[in-house]
């Protein structure tokens, strides 16, 4: 009889008695996403940190993201949960930027140098930002909050962290879900898009081999780039500025244990932290809102439509350039960097297995990096 007493008090005191339906179905959630992960390799090294942290923050009574009570020195104090000091990350939007710095140590920006027109397709591939903004305002959403769903768009699931801390914090589990999962489903989403607007013979041109770029122009562009882009629009000198002080490390070639640790050792530790973070913030009786429905939606629509304007303008570049730009290329202007370039390549291959667009696609690439960070500030000038 004790040991069925016994029993029975620790069920009552378990998980299994605290748990709700709405856990059930986000931790569901994270075993799909951790799925899609794994067994199908989409953007594993964002999506399973996102989809373990959707797991734990959903798991009942652990106190694993609870605020710490009380101050902090003085009697009563209780310190808050693990996932609650990880957060803080994102919270004060650390994370994005130290991202930020990472991709830019990895990046060669030599793409966008020698192809400087590049630009018009990273613009182009923001059309999305523009009309999910509208669409949400049409919809219900205040300005601040629709321009937090509409940066989806640009593909950039730390821009979108940042953006949605500064406009509206209470979107943000739903949003960053959206944004790294799109990022992630980059291989499903587009293809079909680039087949629907370009023909075989469009897939199939072969670009010509770009001019080589000096060392003088890789060290100066970083430096030109941060001087205009936040002297134009100051509030997105964090993301700008630690994507091209990382840049600057990669290419003075007088600090490679600096390029070294942001593209590898702290990169991933940002990544972890920052996946783990995001998934954290998926609180069932936050995130199972009728508004989540809408914003994913609306993030959908936008990243369609930024993949449509990068490609449209595209097939203009080669009709302006009779022939000696393939379309493709346009739709690497989404900032989902370098996956967006590969499903450019992949495509063009499938045209022409002699096609080789991936270095032509990184410069739209980074392009849409900069494009969305710029969209983000202007975004942030108007509704913040």
């Amino acid at each position: 009889m004790i040991i069925i007493d016994t029993i029975v008090s620790i069920l009552k005191d378990s998980g299994f008695a605290a748990i709700t339906w709405q856990s059930v179905v986000m931790i569901l959630v994270s075993i799909v996403l951790m799925y899609l992960a794994i067994a199908k390799k989409f953007e594993p090294m964002l999506l399973l940190p996102i989809a373990f942290g959707m797991l734990m923050v959903n798991l009942p009574i652990t106190g694993i993201a609870d605020h710490p009570v009380g101050v902090f020195g003085e009697d009563g104090f209780q310190a808050g949960g693990l996932l609650y000091y990880l957060k803080l990350g994102v919270d004060l939007g650390i994370y994005p930027s130290l991202i930020f710095m990472g991709v830019g140590a990895m990046t060669d920006f030599g793409p966008l140098i020698a192809r400087p027109s590049s630009l018009f397709l990273g613009a182009a591939a923001q059309v999305g930002i523009a009309v999910a903004l509208i669409v949400a305002v049409a919809l219900g959403f205040a300005p601040n909050e629709a321009s937090s769903i509409a940066i989806i768009g640009g593909a950039d699931g730390p821009t979108a962290i940042f953006v949605t801390n500064k406009l509206a914090p209470e979107l943000l589990p739903a949003i960053a879900v959206a944004a790294y999962s799109y990022m992630a489903l980059i291989p499903l989403i587009q293809p079909p898009i680039m087949k629907l607007l370009t023909t075989k013979k469009e897939r199939a041109i072969k670009m010509e081999q770009l001019r080589t770029v000096s060392k003088t122009e890789k060290i100066c562009f970083p430096i030109i780039v941060i001087l205009l882009c936040v002297l134009l629009l100051p509030s997105v000198a964090p993301l700008i500025g630690f994507l091209m002080l990382g840049n600057l490390f990669k290419e003075c070639g007088v600090v490679d244990r600096l390029s070294n640790t942001a593209q590898n050792a702290l990169m991933n530790i940002v990544t972890i932290f920052l996946g783990v973070s995001v998934g954290a913030k998926t609180d069932a009786a936050i995130f199972l809102k009728a508004s989540t429905l809408k914003i994913v939606l609306l993030g959908l629509m936008a990243f369609i439509f930024s993949t449509v304007g990068g490609i449209l303008i595209g097939k203009l570049m080669c009709v302006i350039t009779k022939g000696k730009i393939n379309p493709l290329i346009g739709s690497a202007g989404v900032s989902a960097v370098p996956m967006a370039a590969r499903v450019a390549q992949v495509e063009g291959q499938k045209a022409n297995p002699s096609n080789f667009l991936l270095m032509h696609a990184m410069g739209p690439n980074v392009a849409g990096v900069i494009g969305s960070a710029v969209a983000a500030g202007i975004l942030m000038s108007f509704f913040r």
